[in-house]
């Protein structure tokens, strides 16, 4: 059978001829761009889960069969073998470095870990209790004002060096924001430590004693980031795209991508769970919360189970199950929530329900206990996201610079309102 080439659309008395476009993986596609013009008539994609928005050769997932390729390598592989750092590499240059090219991008990343020190300042207009999040937004928008002579985005080094600078300093940003709404001090970037053990001291550390870091945290740390590092062209990414398609600075453009991970239906889905798990209380009460959540009257929802693109099993769940339940082994936590974390996951996997509807416990499921189990707040939690998807951002940035079809996003609308009226005068309202 030959390959579908082009398909024929009828449409105000006109027939279209279309071009298939087919990928290196996944679905061939229908190129629509011309159809306004020939036919009077644009298309309508709620939530625009069927349209392709732009080509990229950063990240591929197949949901059908519960695949995720980074730069063309499989997730397991990366999650087994790599680092988040040598993983930030790969997916902004597209091949995995050398020993003398990871050298020297973990030295350019490492040396770029500080904040200016006027980011005290801002920092400190936020109130005591205000979001992590929130603050991260704000942070990460005012970074322009700080580079604001290397902000010519048609230099390719600048562009470069703005990527390294946001990889670099996030957790540094995201780390001060922490201690600032707890009253720590803040504390400075370790260059003798490596990426996620230099965030972890930067959160947890105080003057008056070394920290004791378990080994496990770090691992369980670096392996989340690899697993949140990029995920296509979601809500997130798609809004980092969408800005930078303006011309915007990669700064504010992550900014965006920040606030936009910031949403519960999103990145701050680790954090539900949580809530969940909170409201189920004790372990005695699985049953029953399942029970409930099969009751569609109930209005009761299990969070993390299921995903909008994976229909089987989220390859990214499965690796950090196992990591899940080596961190509560290795560090021996004494925790009601995560018991009923585990007997929440143990009912899920063998009741009928949901296997046939393959409701499977997803990575916000397990990243949420993991997260609990290494002592991060809730608020917290979102934070991470950002932190370990920052490099998909910059790489999907950086692509889109480079790209020759790069144009500014336009989303068209249905319009649905009142029909043309005309302007009546107050009295006579």
């Amino acid at each position: 059978m030959s390959e579908l080439t082009h398909v024929t659309l009828n449409a105000a008395g006109k027939a279209v001829d279309l071009p298939v476009l087919h990928p290196t993986l996944g679905q061939p596609c229908i190129e629509i761009a011309r159809l306004p013009k020939e036919t009077g008539c644009f298309t309508y994609d709620p939530g625009f889960g069927a349209t392709a928005s732009c080509k990229s050769a950063i990240t591929y997932i197949d949901g059908d069969a519960g695949v995720l390729l980074y730069r063309g390598y499989p997730i397991e592989q990366l999650a087994e073998h790599s680092s988040f750092l040598e993983v930030a590499y790969l997916l902004m240059n597209g091949e995995l470095p050398t020993r003398e090219q990871f050298a020297r991008f973990e030295h350019e990343v490492t040396h770029h870990s500080m904040m200016h020190e006027a980011f005290r300042t801002f920092l400190y207009g936020f109130r005591h209790d205000a979001h992590p999040m929130a603050m991260l937004t704000g942070m990460l928008g005012s970074l322009a004002s700080f580079y604001h002579n290397d902000l010519n985005i048609e230099d390719p080094e600048q562009r470069r060096l703005a990527a390294i600078r946001l990889i670099a300093k996030v957790p540094t940003i995201a780390a001060a924001c922490h201690r600032y709404s707890i009253g720590w001090p803040i504390r400075y970037p370790r260059n003798n430590l490596e990426y996620t053990t230099r965030f972890l001291h930067m959160m947890k550390e105080v003057p008056s004693e070394p920290l004791e870091l378990n080994p496990v945290a770090a691992k369980a740390m670096d392996l989340l980031f690899i697993l949140h590092a990029d995920h296509e062209q979601n809500a997130s990414t798609s809004t980092v795209r969408l800005v930078g398609s303006t011309g915007a600075n990669p700064y504010v453009s992550v900014a965006a991508g920040v606030a936009a991970l910031w949403g519960p239906a999103h990145g701050g889905a680790n954090e539900a769970v949580l809530k969940m798990l909170e409201e189920i209380g004790r372990p005695e009460n699985v049953g029953s919360a399942v029970a409930r959540a099969k009751d569609k009257e109930s209005g009761f929802r299990l969070m993390g189970f299921g995903h909008r693109v994976y229909k089987n099993f989220d390859p990214r769940a499965k690796i950090i199950r196992e990591m899940c339940h080596k961190v509560l082994a290795e560090l021996g936590v004494d925790d009601p929530l995560l018991e009923v974390a585990m007997r929440l996951e143990e009912a899920a996997l063998k009741d009928e329900y949901f296997i046939q509807r393959k409701l499977y416990p997803n990575v916000d499921f397990y990243s949420g206990i993991i997260y609990k189990a290494l002592g991060i707040p809730t608020e917290m939690f979102t934070v991470m996201f950002a932190i370990a998807r920052t490099a998909g951002w910059v790489s999907h940035w950086l692509e889109q610079q480079e790209d020759p079809e790069n144009r500014i996003g336009r989303p068209r609308q249905i319009y649905t309102g009142a029909g043309r009226r005309d302007f009546v005068p107050m009295p006579q309202r």
